[in-house]
C-alpha cells in the first residue's frame, strides 16, 4: 500500500519539519493530519470556506484540531462563480447514483471550478510566512468523483509551480504531499482507524444537514469504505 507521495522534496530538509496540512474536517484530510503527527511533523491547519452547503464540515474541523492542539487558520472567500455548481448551490440537486458507477462519464456538478488549486495557492502564500516546509493534502485518484484537480498530474504541476513561485520554494523547496492519492477508500479507512481518527467527528456529506444524507457521491464512497474495512463509522451511530 503506497502511503505518500512526494511531488517536490526539499533541498535543505530540518531534522523536525513543519506542515500546512489542507484541512476540512472530513475523513480524508483528517486523516491525513493524524497521518502528518504520526510522522512527526508540527503542523498548523488551513480551512477554508467557499460557500459550500456542507459548510458543517467547519464544525468538524474546529473540533478535531482542538482535540490534536495544532494551530488553526480559517479562511473565509467569496468567489460569486462558484454557485454554477451544486455544491455551493442549494437550488441544484446533488448526484445521486450507484456508487459502481461513480467514477465513470462526465465531470460531475459538484465540481467547484479550480478548488483545489485555490487552495494550494493559499497555502503557498501562508506557508511563506509560518516558516513551513511541507504542504499536505488529501486528494484521491482511486474513489473519488472524477475531478480534474485530484489527480497526480495536476499535483505535481502544482508542486512545480510552488516552487517557482514562493520564497521558500525557490530558497530551500516546499515538500508538497498527499498521502492517500493511491489509496482506495477502504485502504484509507484502515489507515484512519490504525492512526485512532475520531470518525464521529468527522464530516463527509455534501448536503450538509445535522446527519449524513447517504446519496451524494461522498456518503456512498464513506460507506464503501467503512463496509469493505470492516470498520465500524461511528459518526452514524
Amino acid at each position: 500500500m503506497k502511503v505518500a507521495e512526494p511531488f517536490t522534496l526539499q533541498k535543505h530538509p530540518k531534522s523536525r519539519k513543519k506542515a500546512l496540512v489542507l484541512f476540512s474536517g472530513g475523513l480524508d484530510s483528517t486523516t491525513c493530519l493524524y497521518w502528518a503527527l504520526a510522522q512527526g511533523y508540527e503542523c498548523d491547519t488551513l480551512t477554508v470556506t467557499y460557500g459550500q452547503r456542507h459548510a458543517r464540515e467547519i464544525r468538524s474541523a474546529q473540533q478535531i484540531a482542538e482535540k490534536v492542539g495544532v494551530k488553526t487558520h480559517f479562511l473565509d472567500i467569496q468567489l460569486p462563480w462558484l454557485g454554477s455548481c451544486s455544491l455551493t448551490n442549494p437550488t441544484q440537486e446533488l448526484p445521486d447514483i450507484p456508487v459502481e458507477k461513480i467514477p465513470e462519464g462526465n465531470i460531475p456538478s459538484t465540481y467547484v471550478p479550480g478548488r483545489n488549486l485555490l487552495f494550494l495557492s493559499l497555502a503557498g502564500s501562508l506557508l511563506d510566512t509560518i516558516d513551513a516546509d511541507t504542504i499536505i493534502a488529501g486528494p484521491n485518484a482511486v474513489d473519488f468523483s472524477g475531478y480534474p484537480d485530484c489527480t497526480p498530474d495536476f499535483y505535481k504541476a502544482a508542486a512545480e509551480a510552488l516552487n517557482r513561485g514562493t520564497k521558500k520554494g525557490v530558497t530551500e523547496g516546499i515538500e508538497v504531499l498527499a498521502p492517500l492519492m493511491y489509496l482506495s477508500k477502504t485502504d484509507i479507512v484502515r489507515l484512519a482507524d490504525q492512526l485512532h481518527v475520531p470518525f464521529e467527528l468527522t464530516w463527509s456529506c455534501y448536503a450538509g444537514g445535522d446527519k449524513p444524507c447517504g446519496k451524494c457521491d461522498s456518503c456512498k464512497l464513506r460507506a464503501r469504505g467503512f463496509a469493505e474495512a470492516g470498520v465500524k463509522d461511528t459518526s452514524i451511530g
